[in-house]
Protein backbone atom coordinates (compact mmCIF):
# COMPACT_ATOMS: atom_id res chain seq x y z
CA UNK A 1 0.00 0.00 0.00
CA UNK A 2 1.27 3.14 -0.74
CA UNK A 3 -0.37 6.50 0.37
CA UNK A 4 0.67 10.19 0.10
CA UNK A 5 -1.02 12.97 1.16
CA UNK A 6 -1.18 15.88 -1.21
CA UNK A 7 -1.59 19.63 1.44
CA UNK A 8 -2.56 22.68 -0.34
CA UNK A 9 -1.69 25.44 2.54
CA UNK A 10 -3.07 27.87 1.07
CA UNK A 11 -6.51 26.89 1.81
CA UNK A 12 -5.67 24.35 4.53
CA UNK A 13 -6.75 20.97 2.44
CA UNK A 14 -5.52 17.79 2.39
CA UNK A 15 -6.07 15.37 -0.17
CA UNK A 16 -4.58 11.96 -0.66
CA UNK A 17 -3.57 9.48 -3.38
CA UNK A 18 -3.74 5.36 -2.58
CA UNK A 19 -2.59 2.97 -4.22
CA UNK A 20 -2.17 -1.33 -4.96
CA UNK A 21 -0.64 -3.18 -7.24
CA UNK A 22 -0.98 0.13 -9.87
CA UNK A 23 -4.45 0.26 -9.00
CA UNK A 24 -4.99 3.96 -7.36
CA UNK A 25 -7.91 6.10 -5.65
CA UNK A 26 -7.89 9.93 -4.82
CA UNK A 27 -9.05 11.46 -2.29
CA UNK A 28 -10.94 14.86 -2.10
CA UNK A 29 -8.42 16.37 -4.79
CA UNK A 30 -7.69 19.54 -5.67
CA UNK A 31 -8.91 21.51 -9.14
CA UNK A 32 -5.63 21.92 -10.47
CA UNK A 33 -5.22 17.72 -10.95
CA UNK A 34 -1.61 17.50 -12.27
CA UNK A 35 -0.16 16.42 -9.30
CA UNK A 36 -1.93 13.45 -9.25
CA UNK A 37 -2.00 12.46 -12.83
CA UNK A 38 1.91 12.89 -12.46
CA UNK A 39 1.89 10.06 -8.96
CA UNK A 40 -0.10 8.04 -11.17
CA UNK A 41 2.44 7.61 -13.93
CA UNK A 42 5.84 7.43 -11.39
CA UNK A 43 4.42 5.02 -9.88
CA UNK A 44 2.83 3.04 -13.03
CA UNK A 45 -0.24 2.98 -11.86
CA UNK A 46 -3.79 3.46 -13.32
CA UNK A 47 -6.23 5.95 -11.18
CA UNK A 48 -9.69 4.01 -11.03
CA UNK A 49 -11.47 5.58 -8.60
CA UNK A 50 -12.28 9.37 -7.20
CA UNK A 51 -13.08 9.26 -3.92
CA UNK A 52 -15.09 11.98 -2.76
CA UNK A 53 -16.20 12.03 1.44
CA UNK A 54 -18.63 15.38 0.82
CA UNK A 55 -19.85 18.30 -1.50
CA UNK A 56 -16.93 20.33 -0.25
CA UNK A 57 -17.80 24.01 0.55
CA UNK A 58 -14.69 25.83 0.53
CA UNK A 59 -12.97 24.45 -2.45
CA UNK A 60 -14.00 23.11 -5.71
CA UNK A 61 -12.92 20.00 -6.18
CA UNK A 62 -10.87 18.41 -8.98
CA UNK A 63 -13.12 14.87 -9.05
CA UNK A 64 -14.88 16.26 -12.83
CA UNK A 65 -11.27 16.84 -13.94
CA UNK A 66 -9.80 13.71 -12.73
CA UNK A 67 -13.19 11.72 -13.83
CA UNK A 68 -12.21 13.43 -17.42
CA UNK A 69 -8.80 12.87 -17.93
CA UNK A 70 -8.52 9.20 -16.48
CA UNK A 71 -12.19 7.44 -16.60
CA UNK A 72 -11.86 6.87 -13.01
CA UNK A 73 -14.92 6.80 -11.28
CA UNK A 74 -16.65 9.10 -8.85
CA UNK A 75 -17.98 7.74 -5.72
CA UNK A 76 -20.10 9.66 -3.23
CA UNK A 77 -21.44 8.58 0.11
CA UNK A 78 -25.62 8.21 0.33
CA UNK A 79 -27.91 10.87 -0.01
CA UNK A 80 -25.63 12.40 -2.60
CA UNK A 81 -27.39 13.59 -5.83
CA UNK A 82 -24.82 14.86 -7.95
CA UNK A 83 -26.04 16.27 -11.64
CA UNK A 84 -23.62 14.36 -13.30
CA UNK A 85 -22.16 10.85 -13.64
CA UNK A 86 -20.78 9.42 -10.48
CA UNK A 87 -22.03 6.52 -7.98
CA UNK A 88 -23.64 6.91 -5.24
CA UNK A 89 -22.44 4.22 -2.52
CA UNK A 90 -23.88 2.67 0.28
CA UNK A 91 -22.98 2.47 3.79
CA UNK A 92 -20.25 -0.32 4.30
CA UNK A 93 -19.94 -0.88 0.33
CA UNK A 94 -16.17 -1.29 -0.65
CA UNK A 95 -13.71 -1.02 -3.40
CA UNK A 96 -10.60 -3.14 -4.29
CA UNK A 97 -7.24 -1.66 -4.92
CA UNK A 98 -4.97 -4.32 -5.49
CA UNK A 99 -4.26 -6.35 -2.64
CA UNK A 100 -6.45 -3.73 -0.52
CA UNK A 101 -10.08 -2.35 0.36
CA UNK A 102 -11.40 0.56 0.99
CA UNK A 103 -14.65 0.63 2.82
CA UNK A 104 -17.44 3.72 3.13
CA UNK A 105 -18.61 4.40 6.26
CA UNK A 106 -21.51 6.86 6.08
CA UNK A 107 -20.96 9.91 8.64
CA UNK A 108 -23.46 12.60 8.28
CA UNK A 109 -23.34 15.66 10.54
CA UNK A 110 -21.41 17.84 8.63
CA UNK A 111 -23.32 17.55 5.71
CA UNK A 112 -25.81 14.62 5.25
CA UNK A 113 -24.14 12.80 2.54
CA UNK A 114 -20.38 12.86 4.59
CA UNK A 115 -18.65 9.88 4.61
CA UNK A 116 -15.36 8.45 5.53
CA UNK A 117 -13.14 6.03 3.78
CA UNK A 118 -11.18 3.23 5.89
CA UNK A 119 -8.77 1.20 4.24
CA UNK A 120 -7.34 -2.12 4.92
CA UNK A 121 -3.81 -3.00 4.85
CA UNK A 122 -2.85 -6.71 3.12
CA UNK A 123 -3.52 -8.41 5.68
CA UNK A 124 -7.36 -6.96 5.88
CA UNK A 125 -6.15 -4.71 8.97
CA UNK A 126 -7.79 -1.70 9.34
CA UNK A 127 -4.88 0.89 8.57
CA UNK A 128 -5.93 4.44 7.87
CA UNK A 129 -9.04 6.55 7.60
CA UNK A 130 -9.58 9.19 6.03
CA UNK A 131 -12.11 11.46 7.54
CA UNK A 132 -12.89 14.30 5.54
CA UNK A 133 -14.70 16.85 7.55
CA UNK A 134 -16.26 14.61 10.10
CA UNK A 135 -13.15 14.41 11.95
CA UNK A 136 -10.22 16.65 12.29
CA UNK A 137 -7.08 16.59 14.15
CA UNK A 138 -8.27 18.37 17.41
CA UNK A 139 -12.00 18.92 16.07
CA UNK A 140 -15.09 17.94 13.81
CA UNK A 141 -16.73 19.32 10.72
CA UNK A 142 -19.06 22.66 11.89
CA UNK A 143 -22.88 21.52 11.43
CA UNK A 144 -24.12 24.67 9.69
CA UNK A 145 -23.16 24.57 6.10
CA UNK A 146 -26.82 23.73 4.88
CA UNK A 147 -28.67 20.70 4.36
CA UNK A 148 -31.82 20.99 3.41
CA UNK A 149 -34.42 22.70 5.64
CA UNK A 150 -32.09 20.90 8.77
CA UNK A 151 -30.85 23.09 11.26
CA UNK A 152 -27.59 22.82 13.07
CA UNK A 153 -28.44 21.11 16.03
CA UNK A 154 -30.08 18.31 14.19
CA UNK A 155 -27.17 17.91 12.10
CA UNK A 156 -25.06 18.19 15.55
CA UNK A 157 -27.33 15.19 16.53
CA UNK A 158 -26.24 13.32 13.47
CA UNK A 159 -22.55 14.03 14.11
CA UNK A 160 -22.91 12.89 17.58
CA UNK A 161 -24.09 9.25 16.41
CA UNK A 162 -21.70 9.40 13.39
CA UNK A 163 -18.42 9.78 15.34
CA UNK A 164 -19.25 6.91 18.12
CA UNK A 165 -20.01 4.92 14.98
CA UNK A 166 -16.62 5.78 13.22
CA UNK A 167 -14.07 5.33 16.33
CA UNK A 168 -16.20 2.62 18.47
CA UNK A 169 -14.68 0.18 16.40
CA UNK A 170 -11.49 0.94 15.12
CA UNK A 171 -7.86 0.10 16.75
CA UNK A 172 -6.11 2.86 18.68
CA UNK A 173 -3.59 2.53 15.95
CA UNK A 174 -5.46 3.20 12.95
CA UNK A 175 -4.43 6.22 11.31
CA UNK A 176 -6.57 9.41 10.84
CA UNK A 177 -5.75 11.63 7.58
CA UNK A 178 -8.62 14.58 7.33
CA UNK A 179 -9.68 16.65 4.66
CA UNK A 180 -8.02 20.09 6.45
CA UNK A 181 -5.74 21.20 8.73
CA UNK A 182 -5.66 24.54 11.32
CA UNK A 183 -6.76 28.12 8.89
CA UNK A 184 -9.80 25.78 7.59
CA UNK A 185 -13.14 27.68 7.94
CA UNK A 186 -14.71 23.86 8.15
CA UNK A 187 -13.84 23.76 11.72
CA UNK A 188 -13.98 25.90 14.79
CA UNK A 189 -10.36 25.39 15.75
CA UNK A 190 -8.15 22.47 14.52
CA UNK A 191 -4.79 21.52 15.13
CA UNK A 192 -1.81 22.02 13.43
CA UNK A 193 -0.94 18.93 12.81
CA UNK A 194 -2.58 17.35 9.29
CA UNK A 195 -2.76 13.66 10.64
CA UNK A 196 -3.34 11.82 13.96
CA UNK A 197 -4.22 8.32 15.05
CA UNK A 198 -7.56 7.45 16.64
CA UNK A 199 -5.77 6.58 20.88
CA UNK A 200 -4.28 10.10 20.12
CA UNK A 201 -8.00 11.87 19.35
CA UNK A 202 -9.94 9.68 22.09
CA UNK A 203 -7.50 11.18 24.19
CA UNK A 204 -7.54 14.87 23.63
CA UNK A 205 -10.42 15.51 21.13
CA UNK A 206 -13.00 17.77 22.84
CA UNK A 207 -15.48 15.90 20.60
CA UNK A 208 -14.68 12.65 20.88
CA UNK A 209 -14.50 13.07 25.09
CA UNK A 210 -17.62 10.73 27.27
CA UNK A 211 -20.57 13.06 27.08
CA UNK A 212 -24.12 12.96 26.56
CA UNK A 213 -25.73 14.83 23.14
CA UNK A 214 -27.37 17.24 24.92
CA UNK A 215 -23.65 18.73 25.88
CA UNK A 216 -22.07 17.20 22.38
CA UNK A 217 -24.44 19.48 20.34
CA UNK A 218 -23.97 22.13 23.00
CA UNK A 219 -20.21 22.07 22.10
CA UNK A 220 -20.29 21.63 18.84
CA UNK A 221 -22.43 24.95 17.80
CA UNK A 222 -21.53 27.43 20.48
CA UNK A 223 -18.74 30.27 19.04
CA UNK A 224 -19.59 29.47 15.59
CA UNK A 225 -18.46 31.84 13.00
CA UNK A 226 -20.63 32.87 10.05
CA UNK A 227 -19.98 30.88 7.24
CA UNK A 228 -17.78 32.41 4.86
CA UNK A 229 -20.07 34.13 1.76
CA UNK A 230 -18.53 31.97 -1.12
CA UNK A 231 -18.96 28.49 0.60
CA UNK A 232 -22.29 28.35 -0.84
CA UNK A 233 -20.51 28.78 -4.34
CA UNK A 234 -18.54 26.03 -4.15
CA UNK A 235 -20.97 23.67 -2.95
CA UNK A 236 -23.58 24.41 -6.04
CA UNK A 237 -19.95 24.00 -8.14
CA UNK A 238 -19.09 20.58 -6.71
CA UNK A 239 -22.68 19.09 -7.36
CA UNK A 240 -23.81 20.61 -10.30
CA UNK A 241 -20.66 20.85 -12.36
CA UNK A 242 -18.35 23.51 -13.82
CA UNK A 243 -15.81 24.13 -17.04
CA UNK A 244 -12.49 22.28 -16.71
CA UNK A 245 -9.75 24.03 -15.54
CA UNK A 246 -7.85 24.85 -18.90
CA UNK A 247 -10.99 26.50 -20.06
CA UNK A 248 -10.87 28.71 -17.46
CA UNK A 249 -7.31 29.23 -17.60
CA UNK A 250 -7.25 30.20 -20.82
CA UNK A 251 -9.80 33.13 -20.61
CA UNK A 252 -8.24 34.41 -17.71
CA UNK A 253 -4.43 34.65 -18.67
CA UNK A 254 -5.19 37.66 -20.95
CA UNK A 255 -2.92 40.58 -21.22
CA UNK A 256 -4.59 43.73 -21.29
CA UNK A 257 -3.70 47.04 -22.06
CA UNK A 258 -4.28 50.14 -20.14
CA UNK A 259 -7.16 51.29 -21.69
CA UNK A 260 -8.92 47.81 -21.83
CA UNK A 261 -7.91 47.20 -18.28
CA UNK A 262 -9.51 50.66 -17.93
CA UNK A 263 -12.52 49.84 -19.70
CA UNK A 264 -12.84 46.65 -17.55
CA UNK A 265 -12.63 48.93 -14.28
CA UNK A 266 -15.67 50.93 -15.52
CA UNK A 267 -17.33 48.25 -16.28
CA UNK A 268 -17.45 47.12 -12.23
CA UNK A 269 -14.47 44.68 -12.15
CA UNK A 270 -13.26 44.44 -9.30
CA UNK A 271 -9.19 45.16 -9.29
CA UNK A 272 -6.97 42.78 -7.12
CA UNK A 273 -3.61 43.70 -6.42
CA UNK A 274 -1.45 39.98 -5.79
CA UNK A 275 1.42 41.98 -5.31
CA UNK A 276 2.96 41.57 -2.16
CA UNK A 277 2.48 44.51 0.94
CA UNK A 278 5.79 46.35 -0.08
CA UNK A 279 5.38 46.66 -2.97
CA UNK A 280 1.41 47.48 -3.21
CA UNK A 281 2.35 50.01 -0.45
CA UNK A 282 4.70 51.87 -2.83
CA UNK A 283 1.80 52.83 -5.72
CA UNK A 284 -1.51 51.03 -6.57
CA UNK A 285 -4.38 52.04 -8.88
CA UNK A 286 -6.87 53.71 -6.66
CA UNK A 287 -9.44 51.83 -5.03
CA UNK A 288 -7.57 48.56 -6.04
CA UNK A 289 -7.78 45.82 -3.66
CA UNK A 290 -4.44 44.08 -2.14
CA UNK A 291 -4.78 40.43 -1.07
CA UNK A 292 -1.20 39.14 -1.70
CA UNK A 293 0.17 35.41 -3.15
CA UNK A 294 2.48 35.30 -0.31
CA UNK A 295 -0.36 34.99 2.12
CA UNK A 296 -3.74 32.95 2.40
CA UNK A 297 -4.82 34.19 -0.73
CA UNK A 298 -7.79 32.17 -1.95
CA UNK A 299 -9.52 32.10 1.69
CA UNK A 300 -9.04 36.39 1.84
CA UNK A 301 -10.46 36.61 -1.44
CA UNK A 302 -13.69 34.36 -0.47
CA UNK A 303 -14.08 36.04 2.16
CA UNK A 304 -14.32 39.67 0.24
CA UNK A 305 -15.05 39.21 -3.02
CA UNK A 306 -18.28 37.90 -4.33
CA UNK A 307 -18.35 34.99 -6.19
CA UNK A 308 -19.84 35.73 -8.79
CA UNK A 309 -18.12 39.70 -8.98
CA UNK A 310 -15.87 40.52 -12.37
CA UNK A 311 -11.54 40.22 -11.68
CA UNK A 312 -8.96 41.94 -13.38
CA UNK A 313 -5.58 41.13 -11.70
CA UNK A 314 -2.26 43.31 -10.76
CA UNK A 315 0.39 41.17 -10.80
CA UNK A 316 4.37 40.33 -10.95
CA UNK A 317 6.09 38.84 -14.10
CA UNK A 318 5.00 35.37 -14.51
CA UNK A 319 2.37 35.19 -11.51
CA UNK A 320 -0.68 35.52 -13.54
CA UNK A 321 -0.69 32.00 -14.19
CA UNK A 322 -0.56 31.02 -10.25
CA UNK A 323 -2.68 33.72 -9.17
CA UNK A 324 -5.84 32.40 -11.86
CA UNK A 325 -5.19 29.03 -10.48
CA UNK A 326 -5.31 29.59 -6.69
CA UNK A 327 -8.65 31.59 -7.70
CA UNK A 328 -10.02 28.96 -9.77
CA UNK A 329 -9.54 26.19 -6.58
CA UNK A 330 -12.51 28.34 -5.32
CA UNK A 331 -14.34 28.37 -8.47
CA UNK A 332 -13.80 32.40 -8.64
CA UNK A 333 -13.52 31.64 -12.52
CA UNK A 334 -14.53 35.16 -13.64
CA UNK A 335 -11.02 36.50 -14.33
CA UNK A 336 -11.18 39.27 -17.17
CA UNK A 337 -7.78 39.79 -17.75
CA UNK A 338 -4.54 41.13 -15.90
CA UNK A 339 -1.83 43.66 -16.27
CA UNK A 340 1.65 43.15 -14.95
CA UNK A 341 3.35 45.89 -12.01
CA UNK A 342 3.35 48.79 -14.36
CA UNK A 343 3.83 51.95 -11.92
CA UNK A 344 4.94 54.23 -14.31
CA UNK A 345 2.75 53.17 -16.98
CA UNK A 346 -0.08 53.91 -15.20
CA UNK A 347 1.38 57.18 -14.48
CA UNK A 348 1.67 58.16 -17.93
CA UNK A 349 -1.74 56.89 -18.86
CA UNK A 350 -3.00 58.85 -16.12
CA UNK A 351 -4.01 56.72 -13.55
CA UNK A 352 -5.50 58.07 -10.02
CA UNK A 353 -2.31 56.45 -8.07
CA UNK A 354 -2.49 55.85 -4.49
CA UNK A 355 -0.11 54.59 -1.88
CA UNK A 356 -0.06 53.60 1.55
CA UNK A 357 2.41 54.31 4.31
CA UNK A 358 4.05 51.76 6.48
CA UNK A 359 5.77 52.28 9.39
CA UNK A 360 8.15 50.74 11.76
CA UNK A 361 7.42 49.48 15.14
CA UNK A 362 10.03 52.23 16.46
CA UNK A 363 8.00 54.89 14.93
CA UNK A 364 4.52 53.45 16.28
CA UNK A 365 4.81 55.92 19.45
CA UNK A 366 5.65 58.78 17.40
CA UNK A 367 2.62 57.99 15.53
CA UNK A 368 0.41 57.90 18.48
CA UNK A 369 0.90 60.67 19.97
CA UNK A 370 0.16 62.60 16.52
CA UNK A 371 -3.50 60.73 17.06
CA UNK A 372 -3.12 57.79 14.98
CA UNK A 373 -5.76 54.91 16.48
CA UNK A 374 -4.46 51.89 16.17
CA UNK A 375 -6.60 49.23 14.53
CA UNK A 376 -6.24 45.62 15.32
CA UNK A 377 -7.71 43.57 12.65
CA UNK A 378 -6.97 40.55 13.85
CA UNK A 379 -9.80 38.01 15.17
CA UNK A 380 -11.65 38.55 18.35
CA UNK A 381 -9.84 35.62 20.11
CA UNK A 382 -6.13 37.19 18.81
CA UNK A 383 -7.00 40.14 20.42
CA UNK A 384 -7.99 38.96 23.96
CA UNK A 385 -5.10 37.65 24.51
CA UNK A 386 -2.43 41.23 23.43
CA UNK A 387 -2.71 44.12 21.59
CA UNK A 388 -1.31 47.21 21.22
CA UNK A 389 -2.66 49.81 23.97
CA UNK A 390 -6.22 51.27 23.28
CA UNK A 391 -6.71 49.48 20.48
CA UNK A 392 -9.80 49.12 18.37
CA UNK A 393 -10.50 45.64 17.21
CA UNK A 394 -12.72 45.25 14.21
CA UNK A 395 -11.93 41.95 11.93
CA UNK A 396 -10.66 41.34 8.60
CA UNK A 397 -13.57 39.28 7.54
CA UNK A 398 -16.33 41.83 9.23
CA UNK A 399 -14.46 44.91 8.25
CA UNK A 400 -16.29 45.91 5.04
CA UNK A 401 -19.66 45.26 6.90
CA UNK A 402 -18.24 47.51 10.05
CA UNK A 403 -16.45 50.30 8.41
CA UNK A 404 -19.71 52.51 9.89
CA UNK A 405 -17.79 52.38 12.97
CA UNK A 406 -14.87 54.23 11.47
CA UNK A 407 -14.61 58.07 10.74
CA UNK A 408 -13.47 58.94 7.48
CA UNK A 409 -11.74 62.03 9.14
CA UNK A 410 -9.98 59.78 11.83
CA UNK A 411 -6.65 58.57 11.32
CA UNK A 412 -5.87 54.92 11.63
CA UNK A 413 -2.51 52.70 12.34
CA UNK A 414 -3.55 49.51 11.26
CA UNK A 415 -2.05 46.13 12.48
CA UNK A 416 -2.62 42.45 12.25
CA UNK A 417 -0.39 39.06 13.50
CA UNK A 418 2.53 39.90 10.71
CA UNK A 419 1.62 42.32 7.84
CA UNK A 420 -0.83 40.29 5.45
CA UNK A 421 -4.38 41.35 7.03
CA UNK A 422 -3.52 44.50 7.81
CA UNK A 423 -2.36 45.97 4.03
CA UNK A 424 -5.65 43.89 2.80
CA UNK A 425 -7.28 45.97 5.54
CA UNK A 426 -5.63 49.29 4.63
CA UNK A 427 -6.88 48.53 1.01
CA UNK A 428 -9.98 48.50 1.94
CA UNK A 429 -10.12 51.45 3.74
CA UNK A 430 -7.86 53.33 1.02
CA UNK A 431 -10.71 52.04 -1.20
CA UNK A 432 -13.55 53.67 0.88
CA UNK A 433 -11.99 57.06 0.97
CA UNK A 434 -9.89 56.67 4.39
CA UNK A 435 -6.52 59.10 3.59
CA UNK A 436 -5.16 58.91 6.75
CA UNK A 437 -3.95 55.70 7.22
CA UNK A 438 -0.78 53.91 7.82
CA UNK A 439 0.18 49.84 8.19
CA UNK A 440 2.24 48.40 11.20
CA UNK A 441 5.10 46.37 9.14
CA UNK A 442 5.79 42.90 11.15
CA UNK A 443 2.45 43.37 12.68
CA UNK A 444 2.62 42.93 16.78
CA UNK A 445 4.39 40.07 16.48
CA UNK A 446 7.89 42.61 15.80
CA UNK A 447 5.90 45.42 18.27
CA UNK A 448 5.91 42.95 21.40
CA UNK A 449 9.05 42.25 20.37
CA UNK A 450 11.10 45.29 19.83
CA UNK A 451 8.48 47.82 21.87
CA UNK A 452 7.14 45.84 24.70
CA UNK A 453 5.93 48.88 26.66
CA UNK A 454 3.39 49.23 24.19
CA UNK A 455 1.64 46.16 24.45
CA UNK A 456 -1.22 45.19 26.65
CA UNK A 457 -2.23 41.55 27.68
CA UNK A 458 -5.64 42.84 29.60
CA UNK A 459 -9.12 42.54 27.54
CA UNK A 460 -11.38 45.01 29.63
CA UNK A 461 -8.58 47.68 28.21
CA UNK A 462 -9.70 47.14 24.47
CA UNK A 463 -12.82 48.11 22.47
CA UNK A 464 -13.80 45.26 20.86
CA UNK A 465 -16.55 44.91 18.04
CA UNK A 466 -17.77 41.63 17.06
Amino acid sequence: MYIKQIYTSSISQASYFIESQGVAAVIDPIRDTEVYLKLAKERNATIQYVLETHFHADFVSGHLELAEKTGAVIIFGPTAKPAFKAMVAKDGNTVNLGKIKIKLIHTPGHTLESSCFLAYNEEDHPYVVFTGDTLFVGDVGRPDLGSGNLGKEALASMLYDSLNKLISGLPDSVIIYPGHGAGSACGKSLGKETWSTVGVQKNKNYALQPMNRELFIKKVIEDLPAPPPYFSHDVNANKNGYEMLETVIQKAIMPLNLEDFRAEMNKGAVVLDVRNSTEFGIGFIKGSLNIGLDGAFAVWVGNLIPADKPIVLVVNEQKERDAVIRLARIGFDNVKGYQKDNLMGWIKAQYTLDHVETISEHQLELYLDEGYIPLDVRTAAEASENRIKHSLNIPLEVLPQQLAQLNSASKYLIYCAGGYRSMIAASILKGKGFTNVANVRGGIAQVKKEMPSLVETIESKSRIIK
